[in-house]
This record gives C-alpha cells, sequence and structure tokens, in this order.
C-alpha cells in the first residue's frame, strides 16, 4: 500500500510538473514591448508567439526545459528555465542588424511583413513619398508643387489618390470620403517619416479588418512609442531646398511611460521655371504609459499644415514647339494650402490570459483648398478655366478588436472580433469656376456631406498542423447625406447601404523555408455622397473579388524569394473625377497579374530587394481594341542596393520603373514610362552623421505623372487632345546632417 502511494504521488507531481504553463513578457532595451517575438521550448516542441504587450503564456514547460526567444532584428536568447522562472519571468532583447540567414518561416506570423520590416531598417526613410513606395509595388507619383496628395499605382490600378488602396496610421483612417478633389483622397504629409516604426501591408482585398477602399490592398502605418536618442537634423539642396527635424525624448528616466514630440519644416522652390514657394510644418507628439504594468494606453497629437504654388501639367505640344520648357507653365497660379489636425487615443488591455482588447478613439480637423487648370482656355477663352476645390471637414470615429487565443485539442486557434464607428462632417465641400485664385466666376457645386460608416467582422485563425485556415466576414452600413446649397430650397438628401463580405485565405508551411498561401475575398469601395444622392447612383458600394496563389521561399541562407498569382474583378469602377467635377462609370473590369519579389543579403553590409509587378487590366464592357483601361500599368519594377554598417558608411542605389502604359481606351495615346535611379551615402562620426542624397542621378528626363487631356491654348481656334504631364524632378543633390545625443 505504502509503495502504491509513492507511486500515485510521483505521478501526480510528474503530471503537475510537466502541465506547467509558462507565462512571461518580452521587452526591447528601452522597456518596450516586443510583439509577435518567437518562444520555442526545445525539449517540449511547444511553442507561442508575444502579443501587442510583449507577453506570452507558453504550455508543457517545466525546471530545466530550455526556451529560446525571438525575432529578426534582436539577439536571439536560449534559457534554462529554473524554479523562479515561473513566478516572475521578463527578459530583455538586444537589437542587431538584421540577417536574413536568420529568418525562419515556420516562426513568422506574416513572412511578407517581416520582409517589409527588413527594408525599413535597411532603407530608412526621410521624406513622406519615400514612405509608401516602401510597399512593394506601389508607385506613386506627384503632380501638383508637392502639397497635394501623391497619384498612386498599384497592381494595374491608376488608385488616383485613394480610391482603391485603404490607407490608416495607428488605427486612424487616411482616406477622406467623398472630398473635394476624389473619393478617397489620401494625403500622407502629415507623417513625419522618421516616427515610423512598422509598415503593415496587404494586397487584394482579402482581410475582414480592412473596409471601404480595400480593392488593390492596404498599408497601415504604426508609430514609434519611443525613441533612443534625441535627434536634431538639417538638410539642404538645389532648388532652395531645406528641411529641418527634431525628435526629442521627453522622459528619459521613465520605466513604464514614455513620451517624445517631433518637428518637421520643409521649404523648397522645386525645379520649376517659376517657384512652388512650397512649405510644410508638422508637429508630431506621443505618450504612452502601461496601466497595473500590463494594460497600455497611448496618446497622440498631431497637426500640419502645408502652402504651395504649382505650374500645373503642361502639354506636350507646347514643350516640342519650343514655347515652353519642360519646367515651365501654361497657368502657374494653381497651387494651395491644406492642414490637417490628429487626435488618437489608443487603449490595449489584456481581458484574460488569452484575450487582449485593442482598441482605439480619434478625431480629426481637416481643411483643404486647390487651384487647378487643366484644360487652359477650353470652356472659358476669356477668363481660363481655372477651378477651386475646397472643403472644411471633421473625422469622428472608434475602432475596437478583441482578439482571443484558443486550443481545441491539437487545433490552436485565433479569434478576432471587431467593431468601429467613423462620422464624417464636411462643410462647404466646393467646386468653383475661378480667376487668378482671387474671383469666383461660377459655383458648380457647393454643399455640406454628412457620411456615417459602422462595421463589424469576425476573422478566425485556425491552425492545424502545417495548415492555416482563416474564414472571415465583415459587415459595413453606410447612411449618405447631402444638403445643396445651390438649390432654393432647403432639403436633405439621403440614403442607406449595407454590405456583407466574406474572406476565406489559406497558409500552408511545408517547411522551415516554404510557405504557401491561397487568399479569396470580397472588397469594395464607397461612392462620393454627392454622386450617390444627386445622380442616384445604382452602385453604391461596388465590390471587386479576388484570388491570390503564391509562396514564400527560401533557396538558400541568404536568398528570400515571394511571388503570387492573381485576378480581380471589378463591379464598377465608378469613380467621382474631383479634377472635372463629373462622374466617369466604366463598368466591369477584370485585372490579372503576377508579383515576383526578390531579398538577398551578399555579406553582413550588402543588401539587395527588388519587386516586380507584371498586369494586365482591361474594362469587360468595351470592344476589343478599345477597353483599355487609362494609366493602368502592365509592368512595375523598383528596388536597390543598400549597404550598412560598412566602417562609418552606410547608403544605397535605389531605382524604380513603370512602362508605357495606354492614357485613354484605345491606346491611341501613351503614356511615356521612365526609369529613375537615387543615390545616397551617409558618415557617421560618434553622434553626428552626414550624408549626400541624389535624386535622378543619371539626370533623366521623365513625366512623373501624365494624362490624356483635351485643352486649348488662348491662341488657338480648336482643341487638342494629347498627353499632358507634370515633369520628374532633374538631377537633385542635397546635403544633411544629422546630430544624435
Amino acid at each position: 500500500m505504502k509503495n502504491q502511494l509513492i507511486i500515485f504521488f510521483s505521478v501526480v507531481f510528474c503530471v503537475n510538473t510537466y502541465s506547467q504553463q509558462l507565462k512571461g513578457r518580452v521587452l526591447d532595451a528601452f522597456n518596450e514591448p516586443i510583439e509577435n517575438a518567437y518562444v520555442y521550448n526545445s525539449n517540449s516542441n511547444s511553442h507561442t508567439h508575444t502579443d501587442l504587450n510583449g507577453r506570452f503564456v507558453l504550455d508543457n514547460t517545466t525546471i530545466g526545459n530550455t526556451i529560446q526567444i525571438g525575432i529578426l532584428g534582436y539577439q536571439k536568447k536560449e534559457i534554462t528555465l529554473t524554479k523562479e522562472s515561473f513566478t516572475n519571468f521578463s527578459i530583455q532583447l538586444q537589437t542587431k542588424v538584421f540577417q536574413l540567414e536568420e529568418m525562419v518561416l515556420r516562426k513568422e506570423i506574416n513572412a511578407l511583413q517581416t520582409i517589409a520590416k527588413v527594408d525599413l531598417s535597411v532603407n530608412p526613410v526621410n521624406s513622406s513619398q519615400e514612405i509608401l513606395r516602401k510597399v512593394p509595388g506601389l508607385i506613386i507619383g506627384q503632380h501638383a508643387g508637392g502639397g497635394k496628395a501623391e497619384q498612386m499605382f498599384l497592381r494595374g490600378f491608376d488608385v488616383d489618390h485613394g480610391t482603391d488602396i485603404t490607407l490608416s496610421v495607428d488605427g486612424m483612417p487616411i482616406n477622406l470620403v467623398s472630398h473635394a478633389h476624389g473619393q478617397g483622397y489620401s494625403d500622407l504629409h502629415f507623417i513625419i517619416p522618421e516616427t515610423i516604426k512598422n509598415i503593415n501591408f496587404g494586397k487584394g482585398p482579402y482581410y475582414a479588418n480592412q473596409g471601404d477602399f480595400n480593392t488593390a490592398g492596404y498599408v497601415d502605418f504604426s508609430t514609434k512609442s519611443s525613441i533612443n536618442k534625441n535627434v536634431i537634423s538639417f538638410e539642404a539642396g538645389q532648388f532652395n531646398s531645406k528641411r529641418m527635424l527634431g525628435m526629442f525624448n521627453l522622459l528619459e528616466s521613465k520605466k513604464d511611460e514614455n513620451a517624445y514630440v517631433a518637428i518637421e519644416y520643409i521649404a523648397t522652390d522645386g525645379p520649376f521655371e517659376s517657384p512652388q514657394n512650397f512649405t510644410r510644418l508638422n508637429i508630431f507628439g506621443k505618450y504612452s504609459a502601461f496601466l497595473n504594468g500590463k494594460d497600455r494606453i497611448t496618446l497622440t497629437a498631431s497637426h500640419f499644415t502645408s502652402s504651395w504654388d504649382a505650374s500645373g501639367q503642361i502639354p506636350e505640344r507646347e514643350v516640342a514647339n519650343g514655347n515652353i520648357g519642360r519646367f515651365g507653365a501654361i497657368d502657374d497660379t494653381e497651387g494651395g494650402n491644406t492642414s490637417r489636425t490628429n487626435f488618437n487615443v489608443q487603449f490595449h488591455k489584456t481581458l484574460s490570459n488569452e484575450s487582449i482588447l485593442k482598441s482605439n478613439v480619434f478625431y480629426s480637423k481637416y481643411n483643404f483648398e486647390l487651384f487647378s487648370n487643366f484644360t487652359f482656355f477650353l470652356e472659358d477663352p476669356v477668363n481660363g478655366d481655372q477651378i477651386k476645390q475646397f472643403e472644411n471637414r471633421d473625422i469622428f470615429g472608434a475602432n475596437a478588436q478583441i482578439i482571443s487565443n484558443k486550443e481545441f485539442g491539437d487545433v490552436e486557434v485565433k479569434f478576432t472580433k471587431g467593431a468601429g464607428l467613423r462620422y464624417d462632417l464636411i462643410n462647404d465641400v466646393e467646386l468653383s469656376r475661378t480667376k487668378n485664385r482671387k474671383e469666383i466666376l461660377e459655383r458648380i457645386q457647393l454643399g455640406d456631406v454628412k457620411q456615417t460608416n459602422m462595421y463589424a467582422f469576425f476573422n478566425s485563425e485556425f491552425e492545424i498542423g502545417k495548415f492555416k485556415i482563416s474564414p472571415a466576414v465583415r459587415l459595413d452600413y453606410f447612411k449618405f447625406l447631402y444638403n445643396n446649397a445651390l438649390t432654393p430650397t432647403y432639403k436633405t438628401l439621403t440614403k442607406t447601404k449595407a454590405i456583407i463580405n466574406p474572406k476565406l485565405n489559406f497558409l500552408y508551411t511545408q517547411n522551415d523555408n516554404l510557405q504557401w498561401f491561397l487568399k479569396s475575398g470580397i472588397g469594395f469601395h464607397s461612392n462620393d455622397t454627392r454622386v450617390v444622392l444627386q445622380q442616384n447612383a445604382d452602385k453604391v458600394l461596388p465590390r471587386a473579388y479576388g484570388l491570390d496563389f503564391g509562396n514564400i521561399w527560401k533557396p538558400t541562407n541568404n536568398l528570400v524569394l515571394n511571388t503570387a498569382a492573381w485576378y480581380l474583378f471589378s463591379e464598377e469602377e465608378f469613380v467621382y473625377v474631383g479634377d472635372a467635377g463629373i462622374v466617369e462609370p466604366s463598368g466591369k473590369s477584370e485585372r490579372f497579374g503576377f508579383d515576383l519579389g526578390i531579398r538577398y543579403q551578399f555579406t553582413d553590409w550588402l543588401y539587395l530587394d527588388t519587386d516586380a509587378t507584371f498586369t494586365r487590366a482591361r474594362s469587360l464592357e468595351n470592344a476589343s481594341g478599345e477597353d483599355f483601361i487609362p494609366l493602368a500599368p502592365d509592368f512595375t519594377m523598383a528596388g536597390g542596393l543598400s549597404f550598412n554598417n560598412l566602417g562609418n558608411f552606410s547608403g544605397g542605389l535605389r531605382y524604380r520603373y513603370i512602362d508605357d502604359r495606354p492614357a485613354n481606351e484605345d491606346n491611341s495615346i501613351v503614356a511615356e514610362g521612365y526609369f529613375v535611379s537615387d543615390f545616397n551615402i551617409n558618415y557617421k562620426m560618434k553622434d553626428i552623421t552626414l550624408g549626400l542624397a541624389i535624386q535622378n542621378i543619371f539626370d533623366v528626363d521623365w513625366n512623373e505623372t501624365q494624362f490624356a487631356t483635351e485643352s486649348r491654348l488662348q491662341n488657338e481656334t480648336t482643341s487638342v487632345e494629347e498627353i499632358h504631364f507634370t515633369p520628374g524632378t532633374p538631377f537633385f543633390a542635397k546635403a544633411s546632417i544629422k546630430y544624435q545625443f
């Protein structure tokens, strides 16, 4: 009997020993939590990842087990567990240079995001344009003096300023619905690039947490919660260009609190014959604190203001006949001013060991005024065709997600439940004909817009062996209100619409070096409120149906390849064209293509990255030969070579290429492609870094943006339809000095 009792208690003790859970936290050198760090028990093969607060729970652990903790960009740690490990387990990881050879696909929650993080670390950015260029396959162009949002191209879309891509920062939307200049208008210039910590992106309509405008893809930026050192930098270059930046840590000695402020000022005249007189001021502040040691609150405030003059798009014929140079102008009274003030409160709460709440509440105050002239004297041969677009906007919103991890036998499951609200109050949305930016000749549109979007979604991830299966569904509800100030009587036009979109994604990790994925889903973009209500649009929330198949493959230690073959069908490319104040419904369309990405690390200090996209985009409602989608690119390529920690030197050579593409439906007018290269080099000596950056190092003539436009000059009797373009930057050198303390 005594022996039986000894055996019984021994078994109970062993069961308790081997069923212990290790609970802990992973932090960086500044006590900031590290999300998605891989925690692995080499004895029991159990594993997990850290959550938003750097916390993890690891099953099947016991005293004496060896635990590995790591994430790309940090030094991996191995720890043998002791009795004390189960009472207060906290690990700090030290940063190190990214090494592709350490990347193990099996350990990555999202390998493509890790690749983007590597790119950002190896090639840091110092302009808001360069932020968008970090997204593989995304091409951008500026065509209004530097103050207007960039034109974007992605997966065979001329996204314009954001019609088919969802953009956000720290859970706050960037896209502006029913904007005076066009649906989805997205101005990222309020983001100071040095504050960006991560770039999360996805292509296609496959993500339940992304809603309006998520057809071609989405990009979500996260800003830093803390900074390592104070920074003061100054840049100066050709064309009377200057940039000043200051970033200051406000709470250096606090353990569970961080705060910093960043200030950016930019001014330039540009290469144009008529100076741009461009100025931009950015102020950004962020405070974060841990509550009860595990919950986290973050307060962010920012203000941005910008003003500029522009030479506008110029017709090819005037350059060809020598009347103006490439950097001349027909109407140099274009330009504008804009501002945006943001307040964002984020709250992350640990609900249990398996569940966390991620939420934010935001408010934005936005103003916009733009003067343009695209057709010169086509409509008004006396005063010209200048137009003014104006709006004054308030945005209110909130988002919340509950992320839960469960285990059902050998199946690990992650559930994400989310809901949110966005309300846009837009006063005096205006489109007017003007003269010399001073005199209003005619009001074409004027009114107030109120637009509400409520949503809810449910996403699940079932990890079954080497498979991860992710079914999801999203519900969006919209209410559109418009009061037209140009009608003699007061009347509120209103309409509501709801839409349900399912998603289903598969991920198969064949081994440590090969992942396959199959993604499917339905997305949508909303139409402008004025179009929906004044023109009784058929397609209020036209859908886009997508399918992706591809892989991420690491054939050698230092080489990573990612590929995707994809298809996208759009119910209606029905977009409000703010430039002309008209609607251009182009009906059903389809696009299919192939994406290829290459990352290769030659040495510890030399890194290659390149991305290529091949696309065929066609309208389904026009005859063959007349079914081209204007400005839809069919081949783009971008990348470069970067070097880091080569003694005191760092830098790189970057390139971007877009081929010739149709500018109209029958391809009789062609927008010329370009190949442009940039170079930068930096030399660091203790706390001071000297830099030299050269844009368009080979001084090629290239057109940054191009449109097929019908216009008439003052001395012409008939109009001409041809390419109108904004010239790309010529050889442009600037020097910089940065001091860290």
